[in-house]
Formats: structure tokens, sequence, C-alpha cells
């Protein structure tokens, strides 16, 4: 019998890290370990009643068919409406992609417009999934390091020097996973600046978290600092995390009419349409009561300010408050070097989230997977409970280094 082998685009990439310790905890629970999971990127919420009514609404009103390739025109009209109260420009329907999560129109995206040895540039900290997606697509992902002298954002002179002939694409993520950065409009005009001098550059701005935003107002998106970038921006959005909707799987993308055309041929040869329930869903999601949002980033804002206060009281780790999202990244570079009860040398910031797993039963994921180290991302979309149950506990395995 022939053994399989998997296609190149398979072997080139890693199963996603957060995906893998998420299994990770789920697997030490199902034997009985007690577990402090502080690795889920996704709320804690449940989704709104009035999203969960609108979705049964379809279902008994037999909205259950295939859909048009982008969507229903009560979807259409919902994302439309909302870009242009956000970002300020107005779309046409031929600008518009739906897909099954604001991730798989990223991949498509990629998919659509990547071929053999273009270049992607990834600023670092990044979303986990960035390089591999670019990878899968034949392109070369170009990691440019933003530390944290520049808050973990990416600055004009870094992305002018990362720019070649080759480059296809700037991923830009704000609020940023894993560091929950944000880009000012002078930042991001000053970005605006580069990119103008460089046409053959296009942006996929992932604002999948526009709506966690801990600051005054509304997150400033690219294209609405730099208009004039329109035409080379695709904007990714989605339902996911402002409404606690993860499992509905329903994102979009905006953006150049020739862009969004090949997107939509790929996506009417793989999947159609997205859950004509979830449409619906999504639909009275974006055009209904928001006062889900505003509170649930209220409880976001205590936890944030309990996690930092927490682990900046821990001798050894450091971490400055998380603009938006829900998470933060960790320092830990003071517990380098250390070693542990029983002799072993924390070497870097996997040695340190096994041991922290090990030890504490706290389940972190190391800055590293990220494409930044030394450091360690938590999620504080839990309790307050969990989050201060594991501060403790990371307390407690600092204390016991050597």
């Amino acid at each position: 019998m022939s053994e399989f082998l998997p296609a190149s685009r398979v072997t080139r990439i890693e199963a996603s890290a957060s995906v893998a310790a998420a299994a990770r905890v789920r697997e030490l629970k199902a034997e009985g370990v007690q577990i402090i999971d502080l690795t889920v990127g996704e709320p804690d919420f449940d989704t709104p009643d009035h999203i969960k009514e609108a979705a049964v609404a379809a279902i008994s009103d037999g909205q259950t068919k295939y859909t048009s390739v982008t969507g229903t025109p009560e979807l259409q009209a919902a994302i439309l409406d909302k870009v242009e109260r956000d970002a300020g420009h107005r779309y046409g329907s031929n600008q518009l992609t739906i897909g099954g999560g604001a991730k798989q129109v990223l991949y498509v995206a990629l998919m659509a417009s990547l071929n053999a040895g273009d270049e992607v540039i990834v600023p670092a900290p990044y979303w986990v999934s960035y390089p591999d997606m670019v990878l899968a697509n034949d392109g070369t992902p170009v990691i440019v390091a933003c530390g944290e002298e520049t808050g973990f954002k990416l600055t004009p002179d870094a992305l002018k020097q990362a720019i070649t002939p080759k480059t296809k694409w700037l991923i830009l993520n704000a609020p940023s996973n894993p560091t929950g950065a944000v880009y000012s409009r002078e930042e991001l005009q000053a970005l605006g600046a580069v990119l103008e001098e460089n046409p053959h550059v296009f942006v996929l701005t992932d604002e999948i978290y526009d709506e966690v935003y801990f600051g005054e107002g509304r997150v400033t998106s690219l294209v609405t600092a730099v208009p004039a970038l329109k035409d080379r921006i695709l904007l990714v959005n989605g339902v996911s995390k402002a409404y606690a909707m993860t499992g509905w799987r329903l994102g979009y993308g905006v953006g150049p009419a020739p862009l969004i055309a090949a997107m939509n041929k790929l996506q009417s040869q793989t999947s159609s349409c997205p859950s004509s329930i979830s449409q619906a869903a999504a639909a009275a999601a974006l055009n209904g009561d928001q006062s889900f949002v505003r509170d649930s980033v209220e409880v976001y804002r205590k936890r944030r300010d309990a996690a930092v206060e927490g682990l900046n009281s821990i001798n050894g780790l450091s971490v400055a408050p998380a603009e938006g999202a829900f998470y933060a990244y960790v320092n830990c570079s003071g517990v380098i070097g250390k070693a542990t009860p029983d002799g072993r040398v924390i070497e870097n910031d996997q040695d340190f989230t096994l041991y922290l797993l090990d030890a504490a039963r706290v389940a972190v994921i190391q800055g590293s997977a990220y494409g930044l180290g030394p450091y360690f991302r938590i999620s504080f979309a839990t309790s307050l409970e969990t989050i201060n149950a594991g501060v403790d506990s990371i307390r407690d395995a600092v204390n016991a280094l050597n």
C-alpha cells in the first residue's frame, strides 16, 4: 500500500500554537488535572440573546438554503453600513467578501494574491497564523521585530527597510493579538507616507478586535488615516470577538474590487457561502443594540487592570497595559537563567511556560510562538477569579525558582 505524503504546503507550516495549547489544556482537564487556563482567545460571555433569537427566527422562517457567495442582502447592508460608520468610507457590494470567520477571509486573500516568491511583511509579535498562512500560499514571510521600546509597533524606518521589489503585502493587526497594541492616527499616517512611496505594496488590516478598545473614541483604521491608500487596503473584520460569536464563524473583508472578485471566485469553489443562519445572526449583531459590546469592554478593562497589577508585582516579570483586545504580553526576561526546584535551568520563554504548566498548573503561551521572546501571553477573556488564581500560582512558581 502506498504511503500518503502530504503536499508541500502542509509540510512547510506548523500547527497553530494557540490551538495546540488549548488542545493540551483540554487533554489535561480530561485526565482530571485541574488547570488554570489563561490561553483562550475568545470571550467567556455567551452570545447575546437578541442575536441567538435572530438565528432561531431564521431557522423557523426557512432561511436554511444557499445564499450568494457574498451573503444575504441584509448582511451585506449591515456590514457596509458598519464600515462606513467606523472607517468613514462607503464601499459597494462588489468590494465586499464574506467568509467562514475572519481567519478564512485572511487566508483566501493571500491565496488570491500570492505567487511563489512574493513577500509579506509581518510585524512581530504577530498572530501565530500569519506567517504560516503566507507559507501555505507560496509566499515568503518577512518578519520585522517590533520590540517593547516601540510599543510593539512597526515604525516607518523599519517598514522602509523591509520593503523590496518582491513585497506584495504588509499585514497590520490592531488592536493586536498578542500585545493589545494600537496605532494612533499620526503613527498610521507616518506608515502611510512610506506606503505611498511604494505603490506595489498592498495592506491587509486585521481589525477583528476593533471594538475591544480601552481608549477614547474608536480605534483609527489605516483607511481612515490615509484615504489615499483605500485602493490598496483590504480591511478584515468579523463578529467573533466583539459579540462573543467565535463559534458562529462569520467574517468579512472590504477592499479593491479586483481583489474582492478574485477572492469571491475562490470562495465560490470552496465553501460556496457562509452559513445562512450565522449570516442572520451577524446581521442582528451589527444592526442591533450595542450595549453588550460596551459593557463587555468595561469588564475586560477591570480584568486587564487586575492582571497587569498582579503580574507587575511578581519579581522578574513586567507588562504594560494593553490598549485593546484581551491579552497581556508579559516580559519574563527576569526569570531566564534561573533554575527550577528540581535543577532545570529556564533557558527561554518556552521553558518557562512549560514550567508554569507543570509546577503551577497554569496554562499560558510562549512569546516565541508569536515571533518575539522572552515573553508569554495570557488572555484576560476569563473571570477575575481565574485571573487572580492564575497570577497567585505564577507568583508561587516564580518565587520557587533559584
